[in-house]
């Protein structure tokens, strides 16, 4: 089969090598320029895919980067995976038009076309309205069509593409079924969906169920701080229940592509089509949205009770990606929590072995922690990656301020 995958990031690069390893020819489309001669030179723009991956497929003769419309003409399946940003606070569907309107040109008659971009229900009907728009095709009569949402986890070597069930739907059975059989070749179970809209909300779900929980445990970890209780031992004993409770930690913020936007996608939805927003989803936005200038305050709070003003201190920031073990920055609390404290006149470096230094811009980077610890004012743990030595950080820092719970308080170790 030949396979076009439009949009090679996070989603659609590890995709289209799937699908390339699956046996199909692939065309991995991206308007990034740059992008593709990278991937074009074995290069992977992603950490998720290993440079050596990405040239075996290259050398397959079954992977093809390009950044040329033309090449997309031929193809039996279409994947659309392109950003789904906000804009001015609701969702902003530029970038999935655009793929539809590529996509539609060099659509014939036969061909499956399917959206993996996380949206509000309905997107896929709007896609495939901007199909027939710029084919003269009809879907369903015409061509297939789809909606088979990602579960990307960045960093995740356990639930992969591969092992992670992927739920699939179509506008018609006919389309369902096409579905259905594309991604049983790619993945170890598929989990069929009778409707588009039922599988874009079921997206939405499972991340607006985890902002909103993250946003409960942030929200009871200050009062319960305030009222001189340890938030995290009644998380702990909480968790030792076996049904019923699932638990999350609190933290500086939510961050990725999916926490920070998912849910507002979710709440605009639910303005359009029931009469008003979802408070608690808009709630759980703000208390989330609220931790990064929480943490700045608290350490501003800390440092002065110490005798030390935060404009002009010495702050060294554990972690920059928004997860443990990886070096995805994008919407990360902890580049909020540096450019506040920036603002706020603290002399601010970071440490991530994991984030390049390329992508942290106007943040200073240091690699070797052993003299930065010491001369700190103030230490930050904001991402909690396994490789930083948390009881050495401990023992040599003059405070530490721990957002993740990795460090036991002390006189000298504050938990957010």
């Amino acid at each position: 089969m030949q396979v076009a995958v439009v949009g090679q990031g996070y989603v659609g690069l590890p995709l289209a090598l799937h699908a390339a390893a699956a046996g199909h020819h692939v065309i991995g489309f991206d308007t990034d320029r740059a992008k593709v001669d990278g991937l074009k030179s074995g290069r992977s723009p992603i950490e998720d895919v290993a440079d050596n991956a990405l040239q075996s497929a290259l050398s397959g003769g079954r992977y093809r980067p390009s950044s040329r419309p033309r090449d997309l003409v031929g193809f039996d399946i279409a994947v659309i995976a392109v950003p789904t940003p906000l804009a001015d606070g609701e969702p902003d569907l530029a970038f999935i038009r655009a793929a539809g309107r590529l996509v539609g040109v060099h659509l014939r008659a036969g061909a499956l076309v399917v959206l993996e971009s996380t949206s509000y229900p309905g997107t896929t009907q709007i896609l495939g309205d901007v199909l027939e728009s710029a084919s003269g095709l009809k879907r369903g009569a015409d061509f297939g069509l789809g909606f088979s949402p990602e579960r990307i986890d960045p960093g995740n070597q356990q639930w992969t593409v591969a092992t992670t069930p992927k739920v699939v739907s179509g506008i018609d059975t006919v389309s369902l079924a096409r579905v259905a059989e594309f991604y049983a070749g790619l993945v170890d179970r598929v989990v069929l969906v009778d409707r588009c809209e039922e599988a874009e909300l079921a997206k939405l779900l499972e991340n607006t169920f985890r902002a909103v929980n993250i946003a409960v445990v942030n929200e009871l970890a200050e009062i319960a701080r305030r009222a001189g209780v340890d938030f995290r031992r009644a998380l702990a004993a909480a968790a030792s229940k076996p049904f019923g409770f699932m638990a999350f930690d609190p933290g500086p913020g939510v961050g990725g592509h999916c926490l920070p936007v998912d849910p507002i996608y979710l709440s605009w939805w639910a303005e359009q089509h029931a009469g008003g927003r979802s408070a608690l989803i808009d709630l759980a936005a703000q208390i989330n949205n609220s931790r990064p200038a929480q943490v700045v305050e608290r350490l501003a709070l800390s440092l002065c009770a110490r005798g030390r003003d935060l404009a002009g201190a010495q702050i060294l920031l554990l972690g920059l990606s928004y997860k443990p073990g990886s070096g995805d920055i994008r919407e990360s609390p902890a580049v909020e929590v540096a450019q506040l404290l920036t603002a706020r006149g603290a002399r601010v470096v970071a440490c991530d072995p994991f984030v390049p230094a390329s992508a942290a811009t106007g943040i200073v980077l240091i690699e070797d922690l052993s003299l930065e610890v010491a001369a700190a004012d103030a230490v930050v743990v904001l991402t909690d990656h396994d490789c930083f030595d948390y009881d050495r950080i401990a023992a040599e820092a003059a405070f530490v301020f721990d957002c993740r719970g990795r460090v036991a308080a002390s006189s000298t170790v504050e938990q957010l």
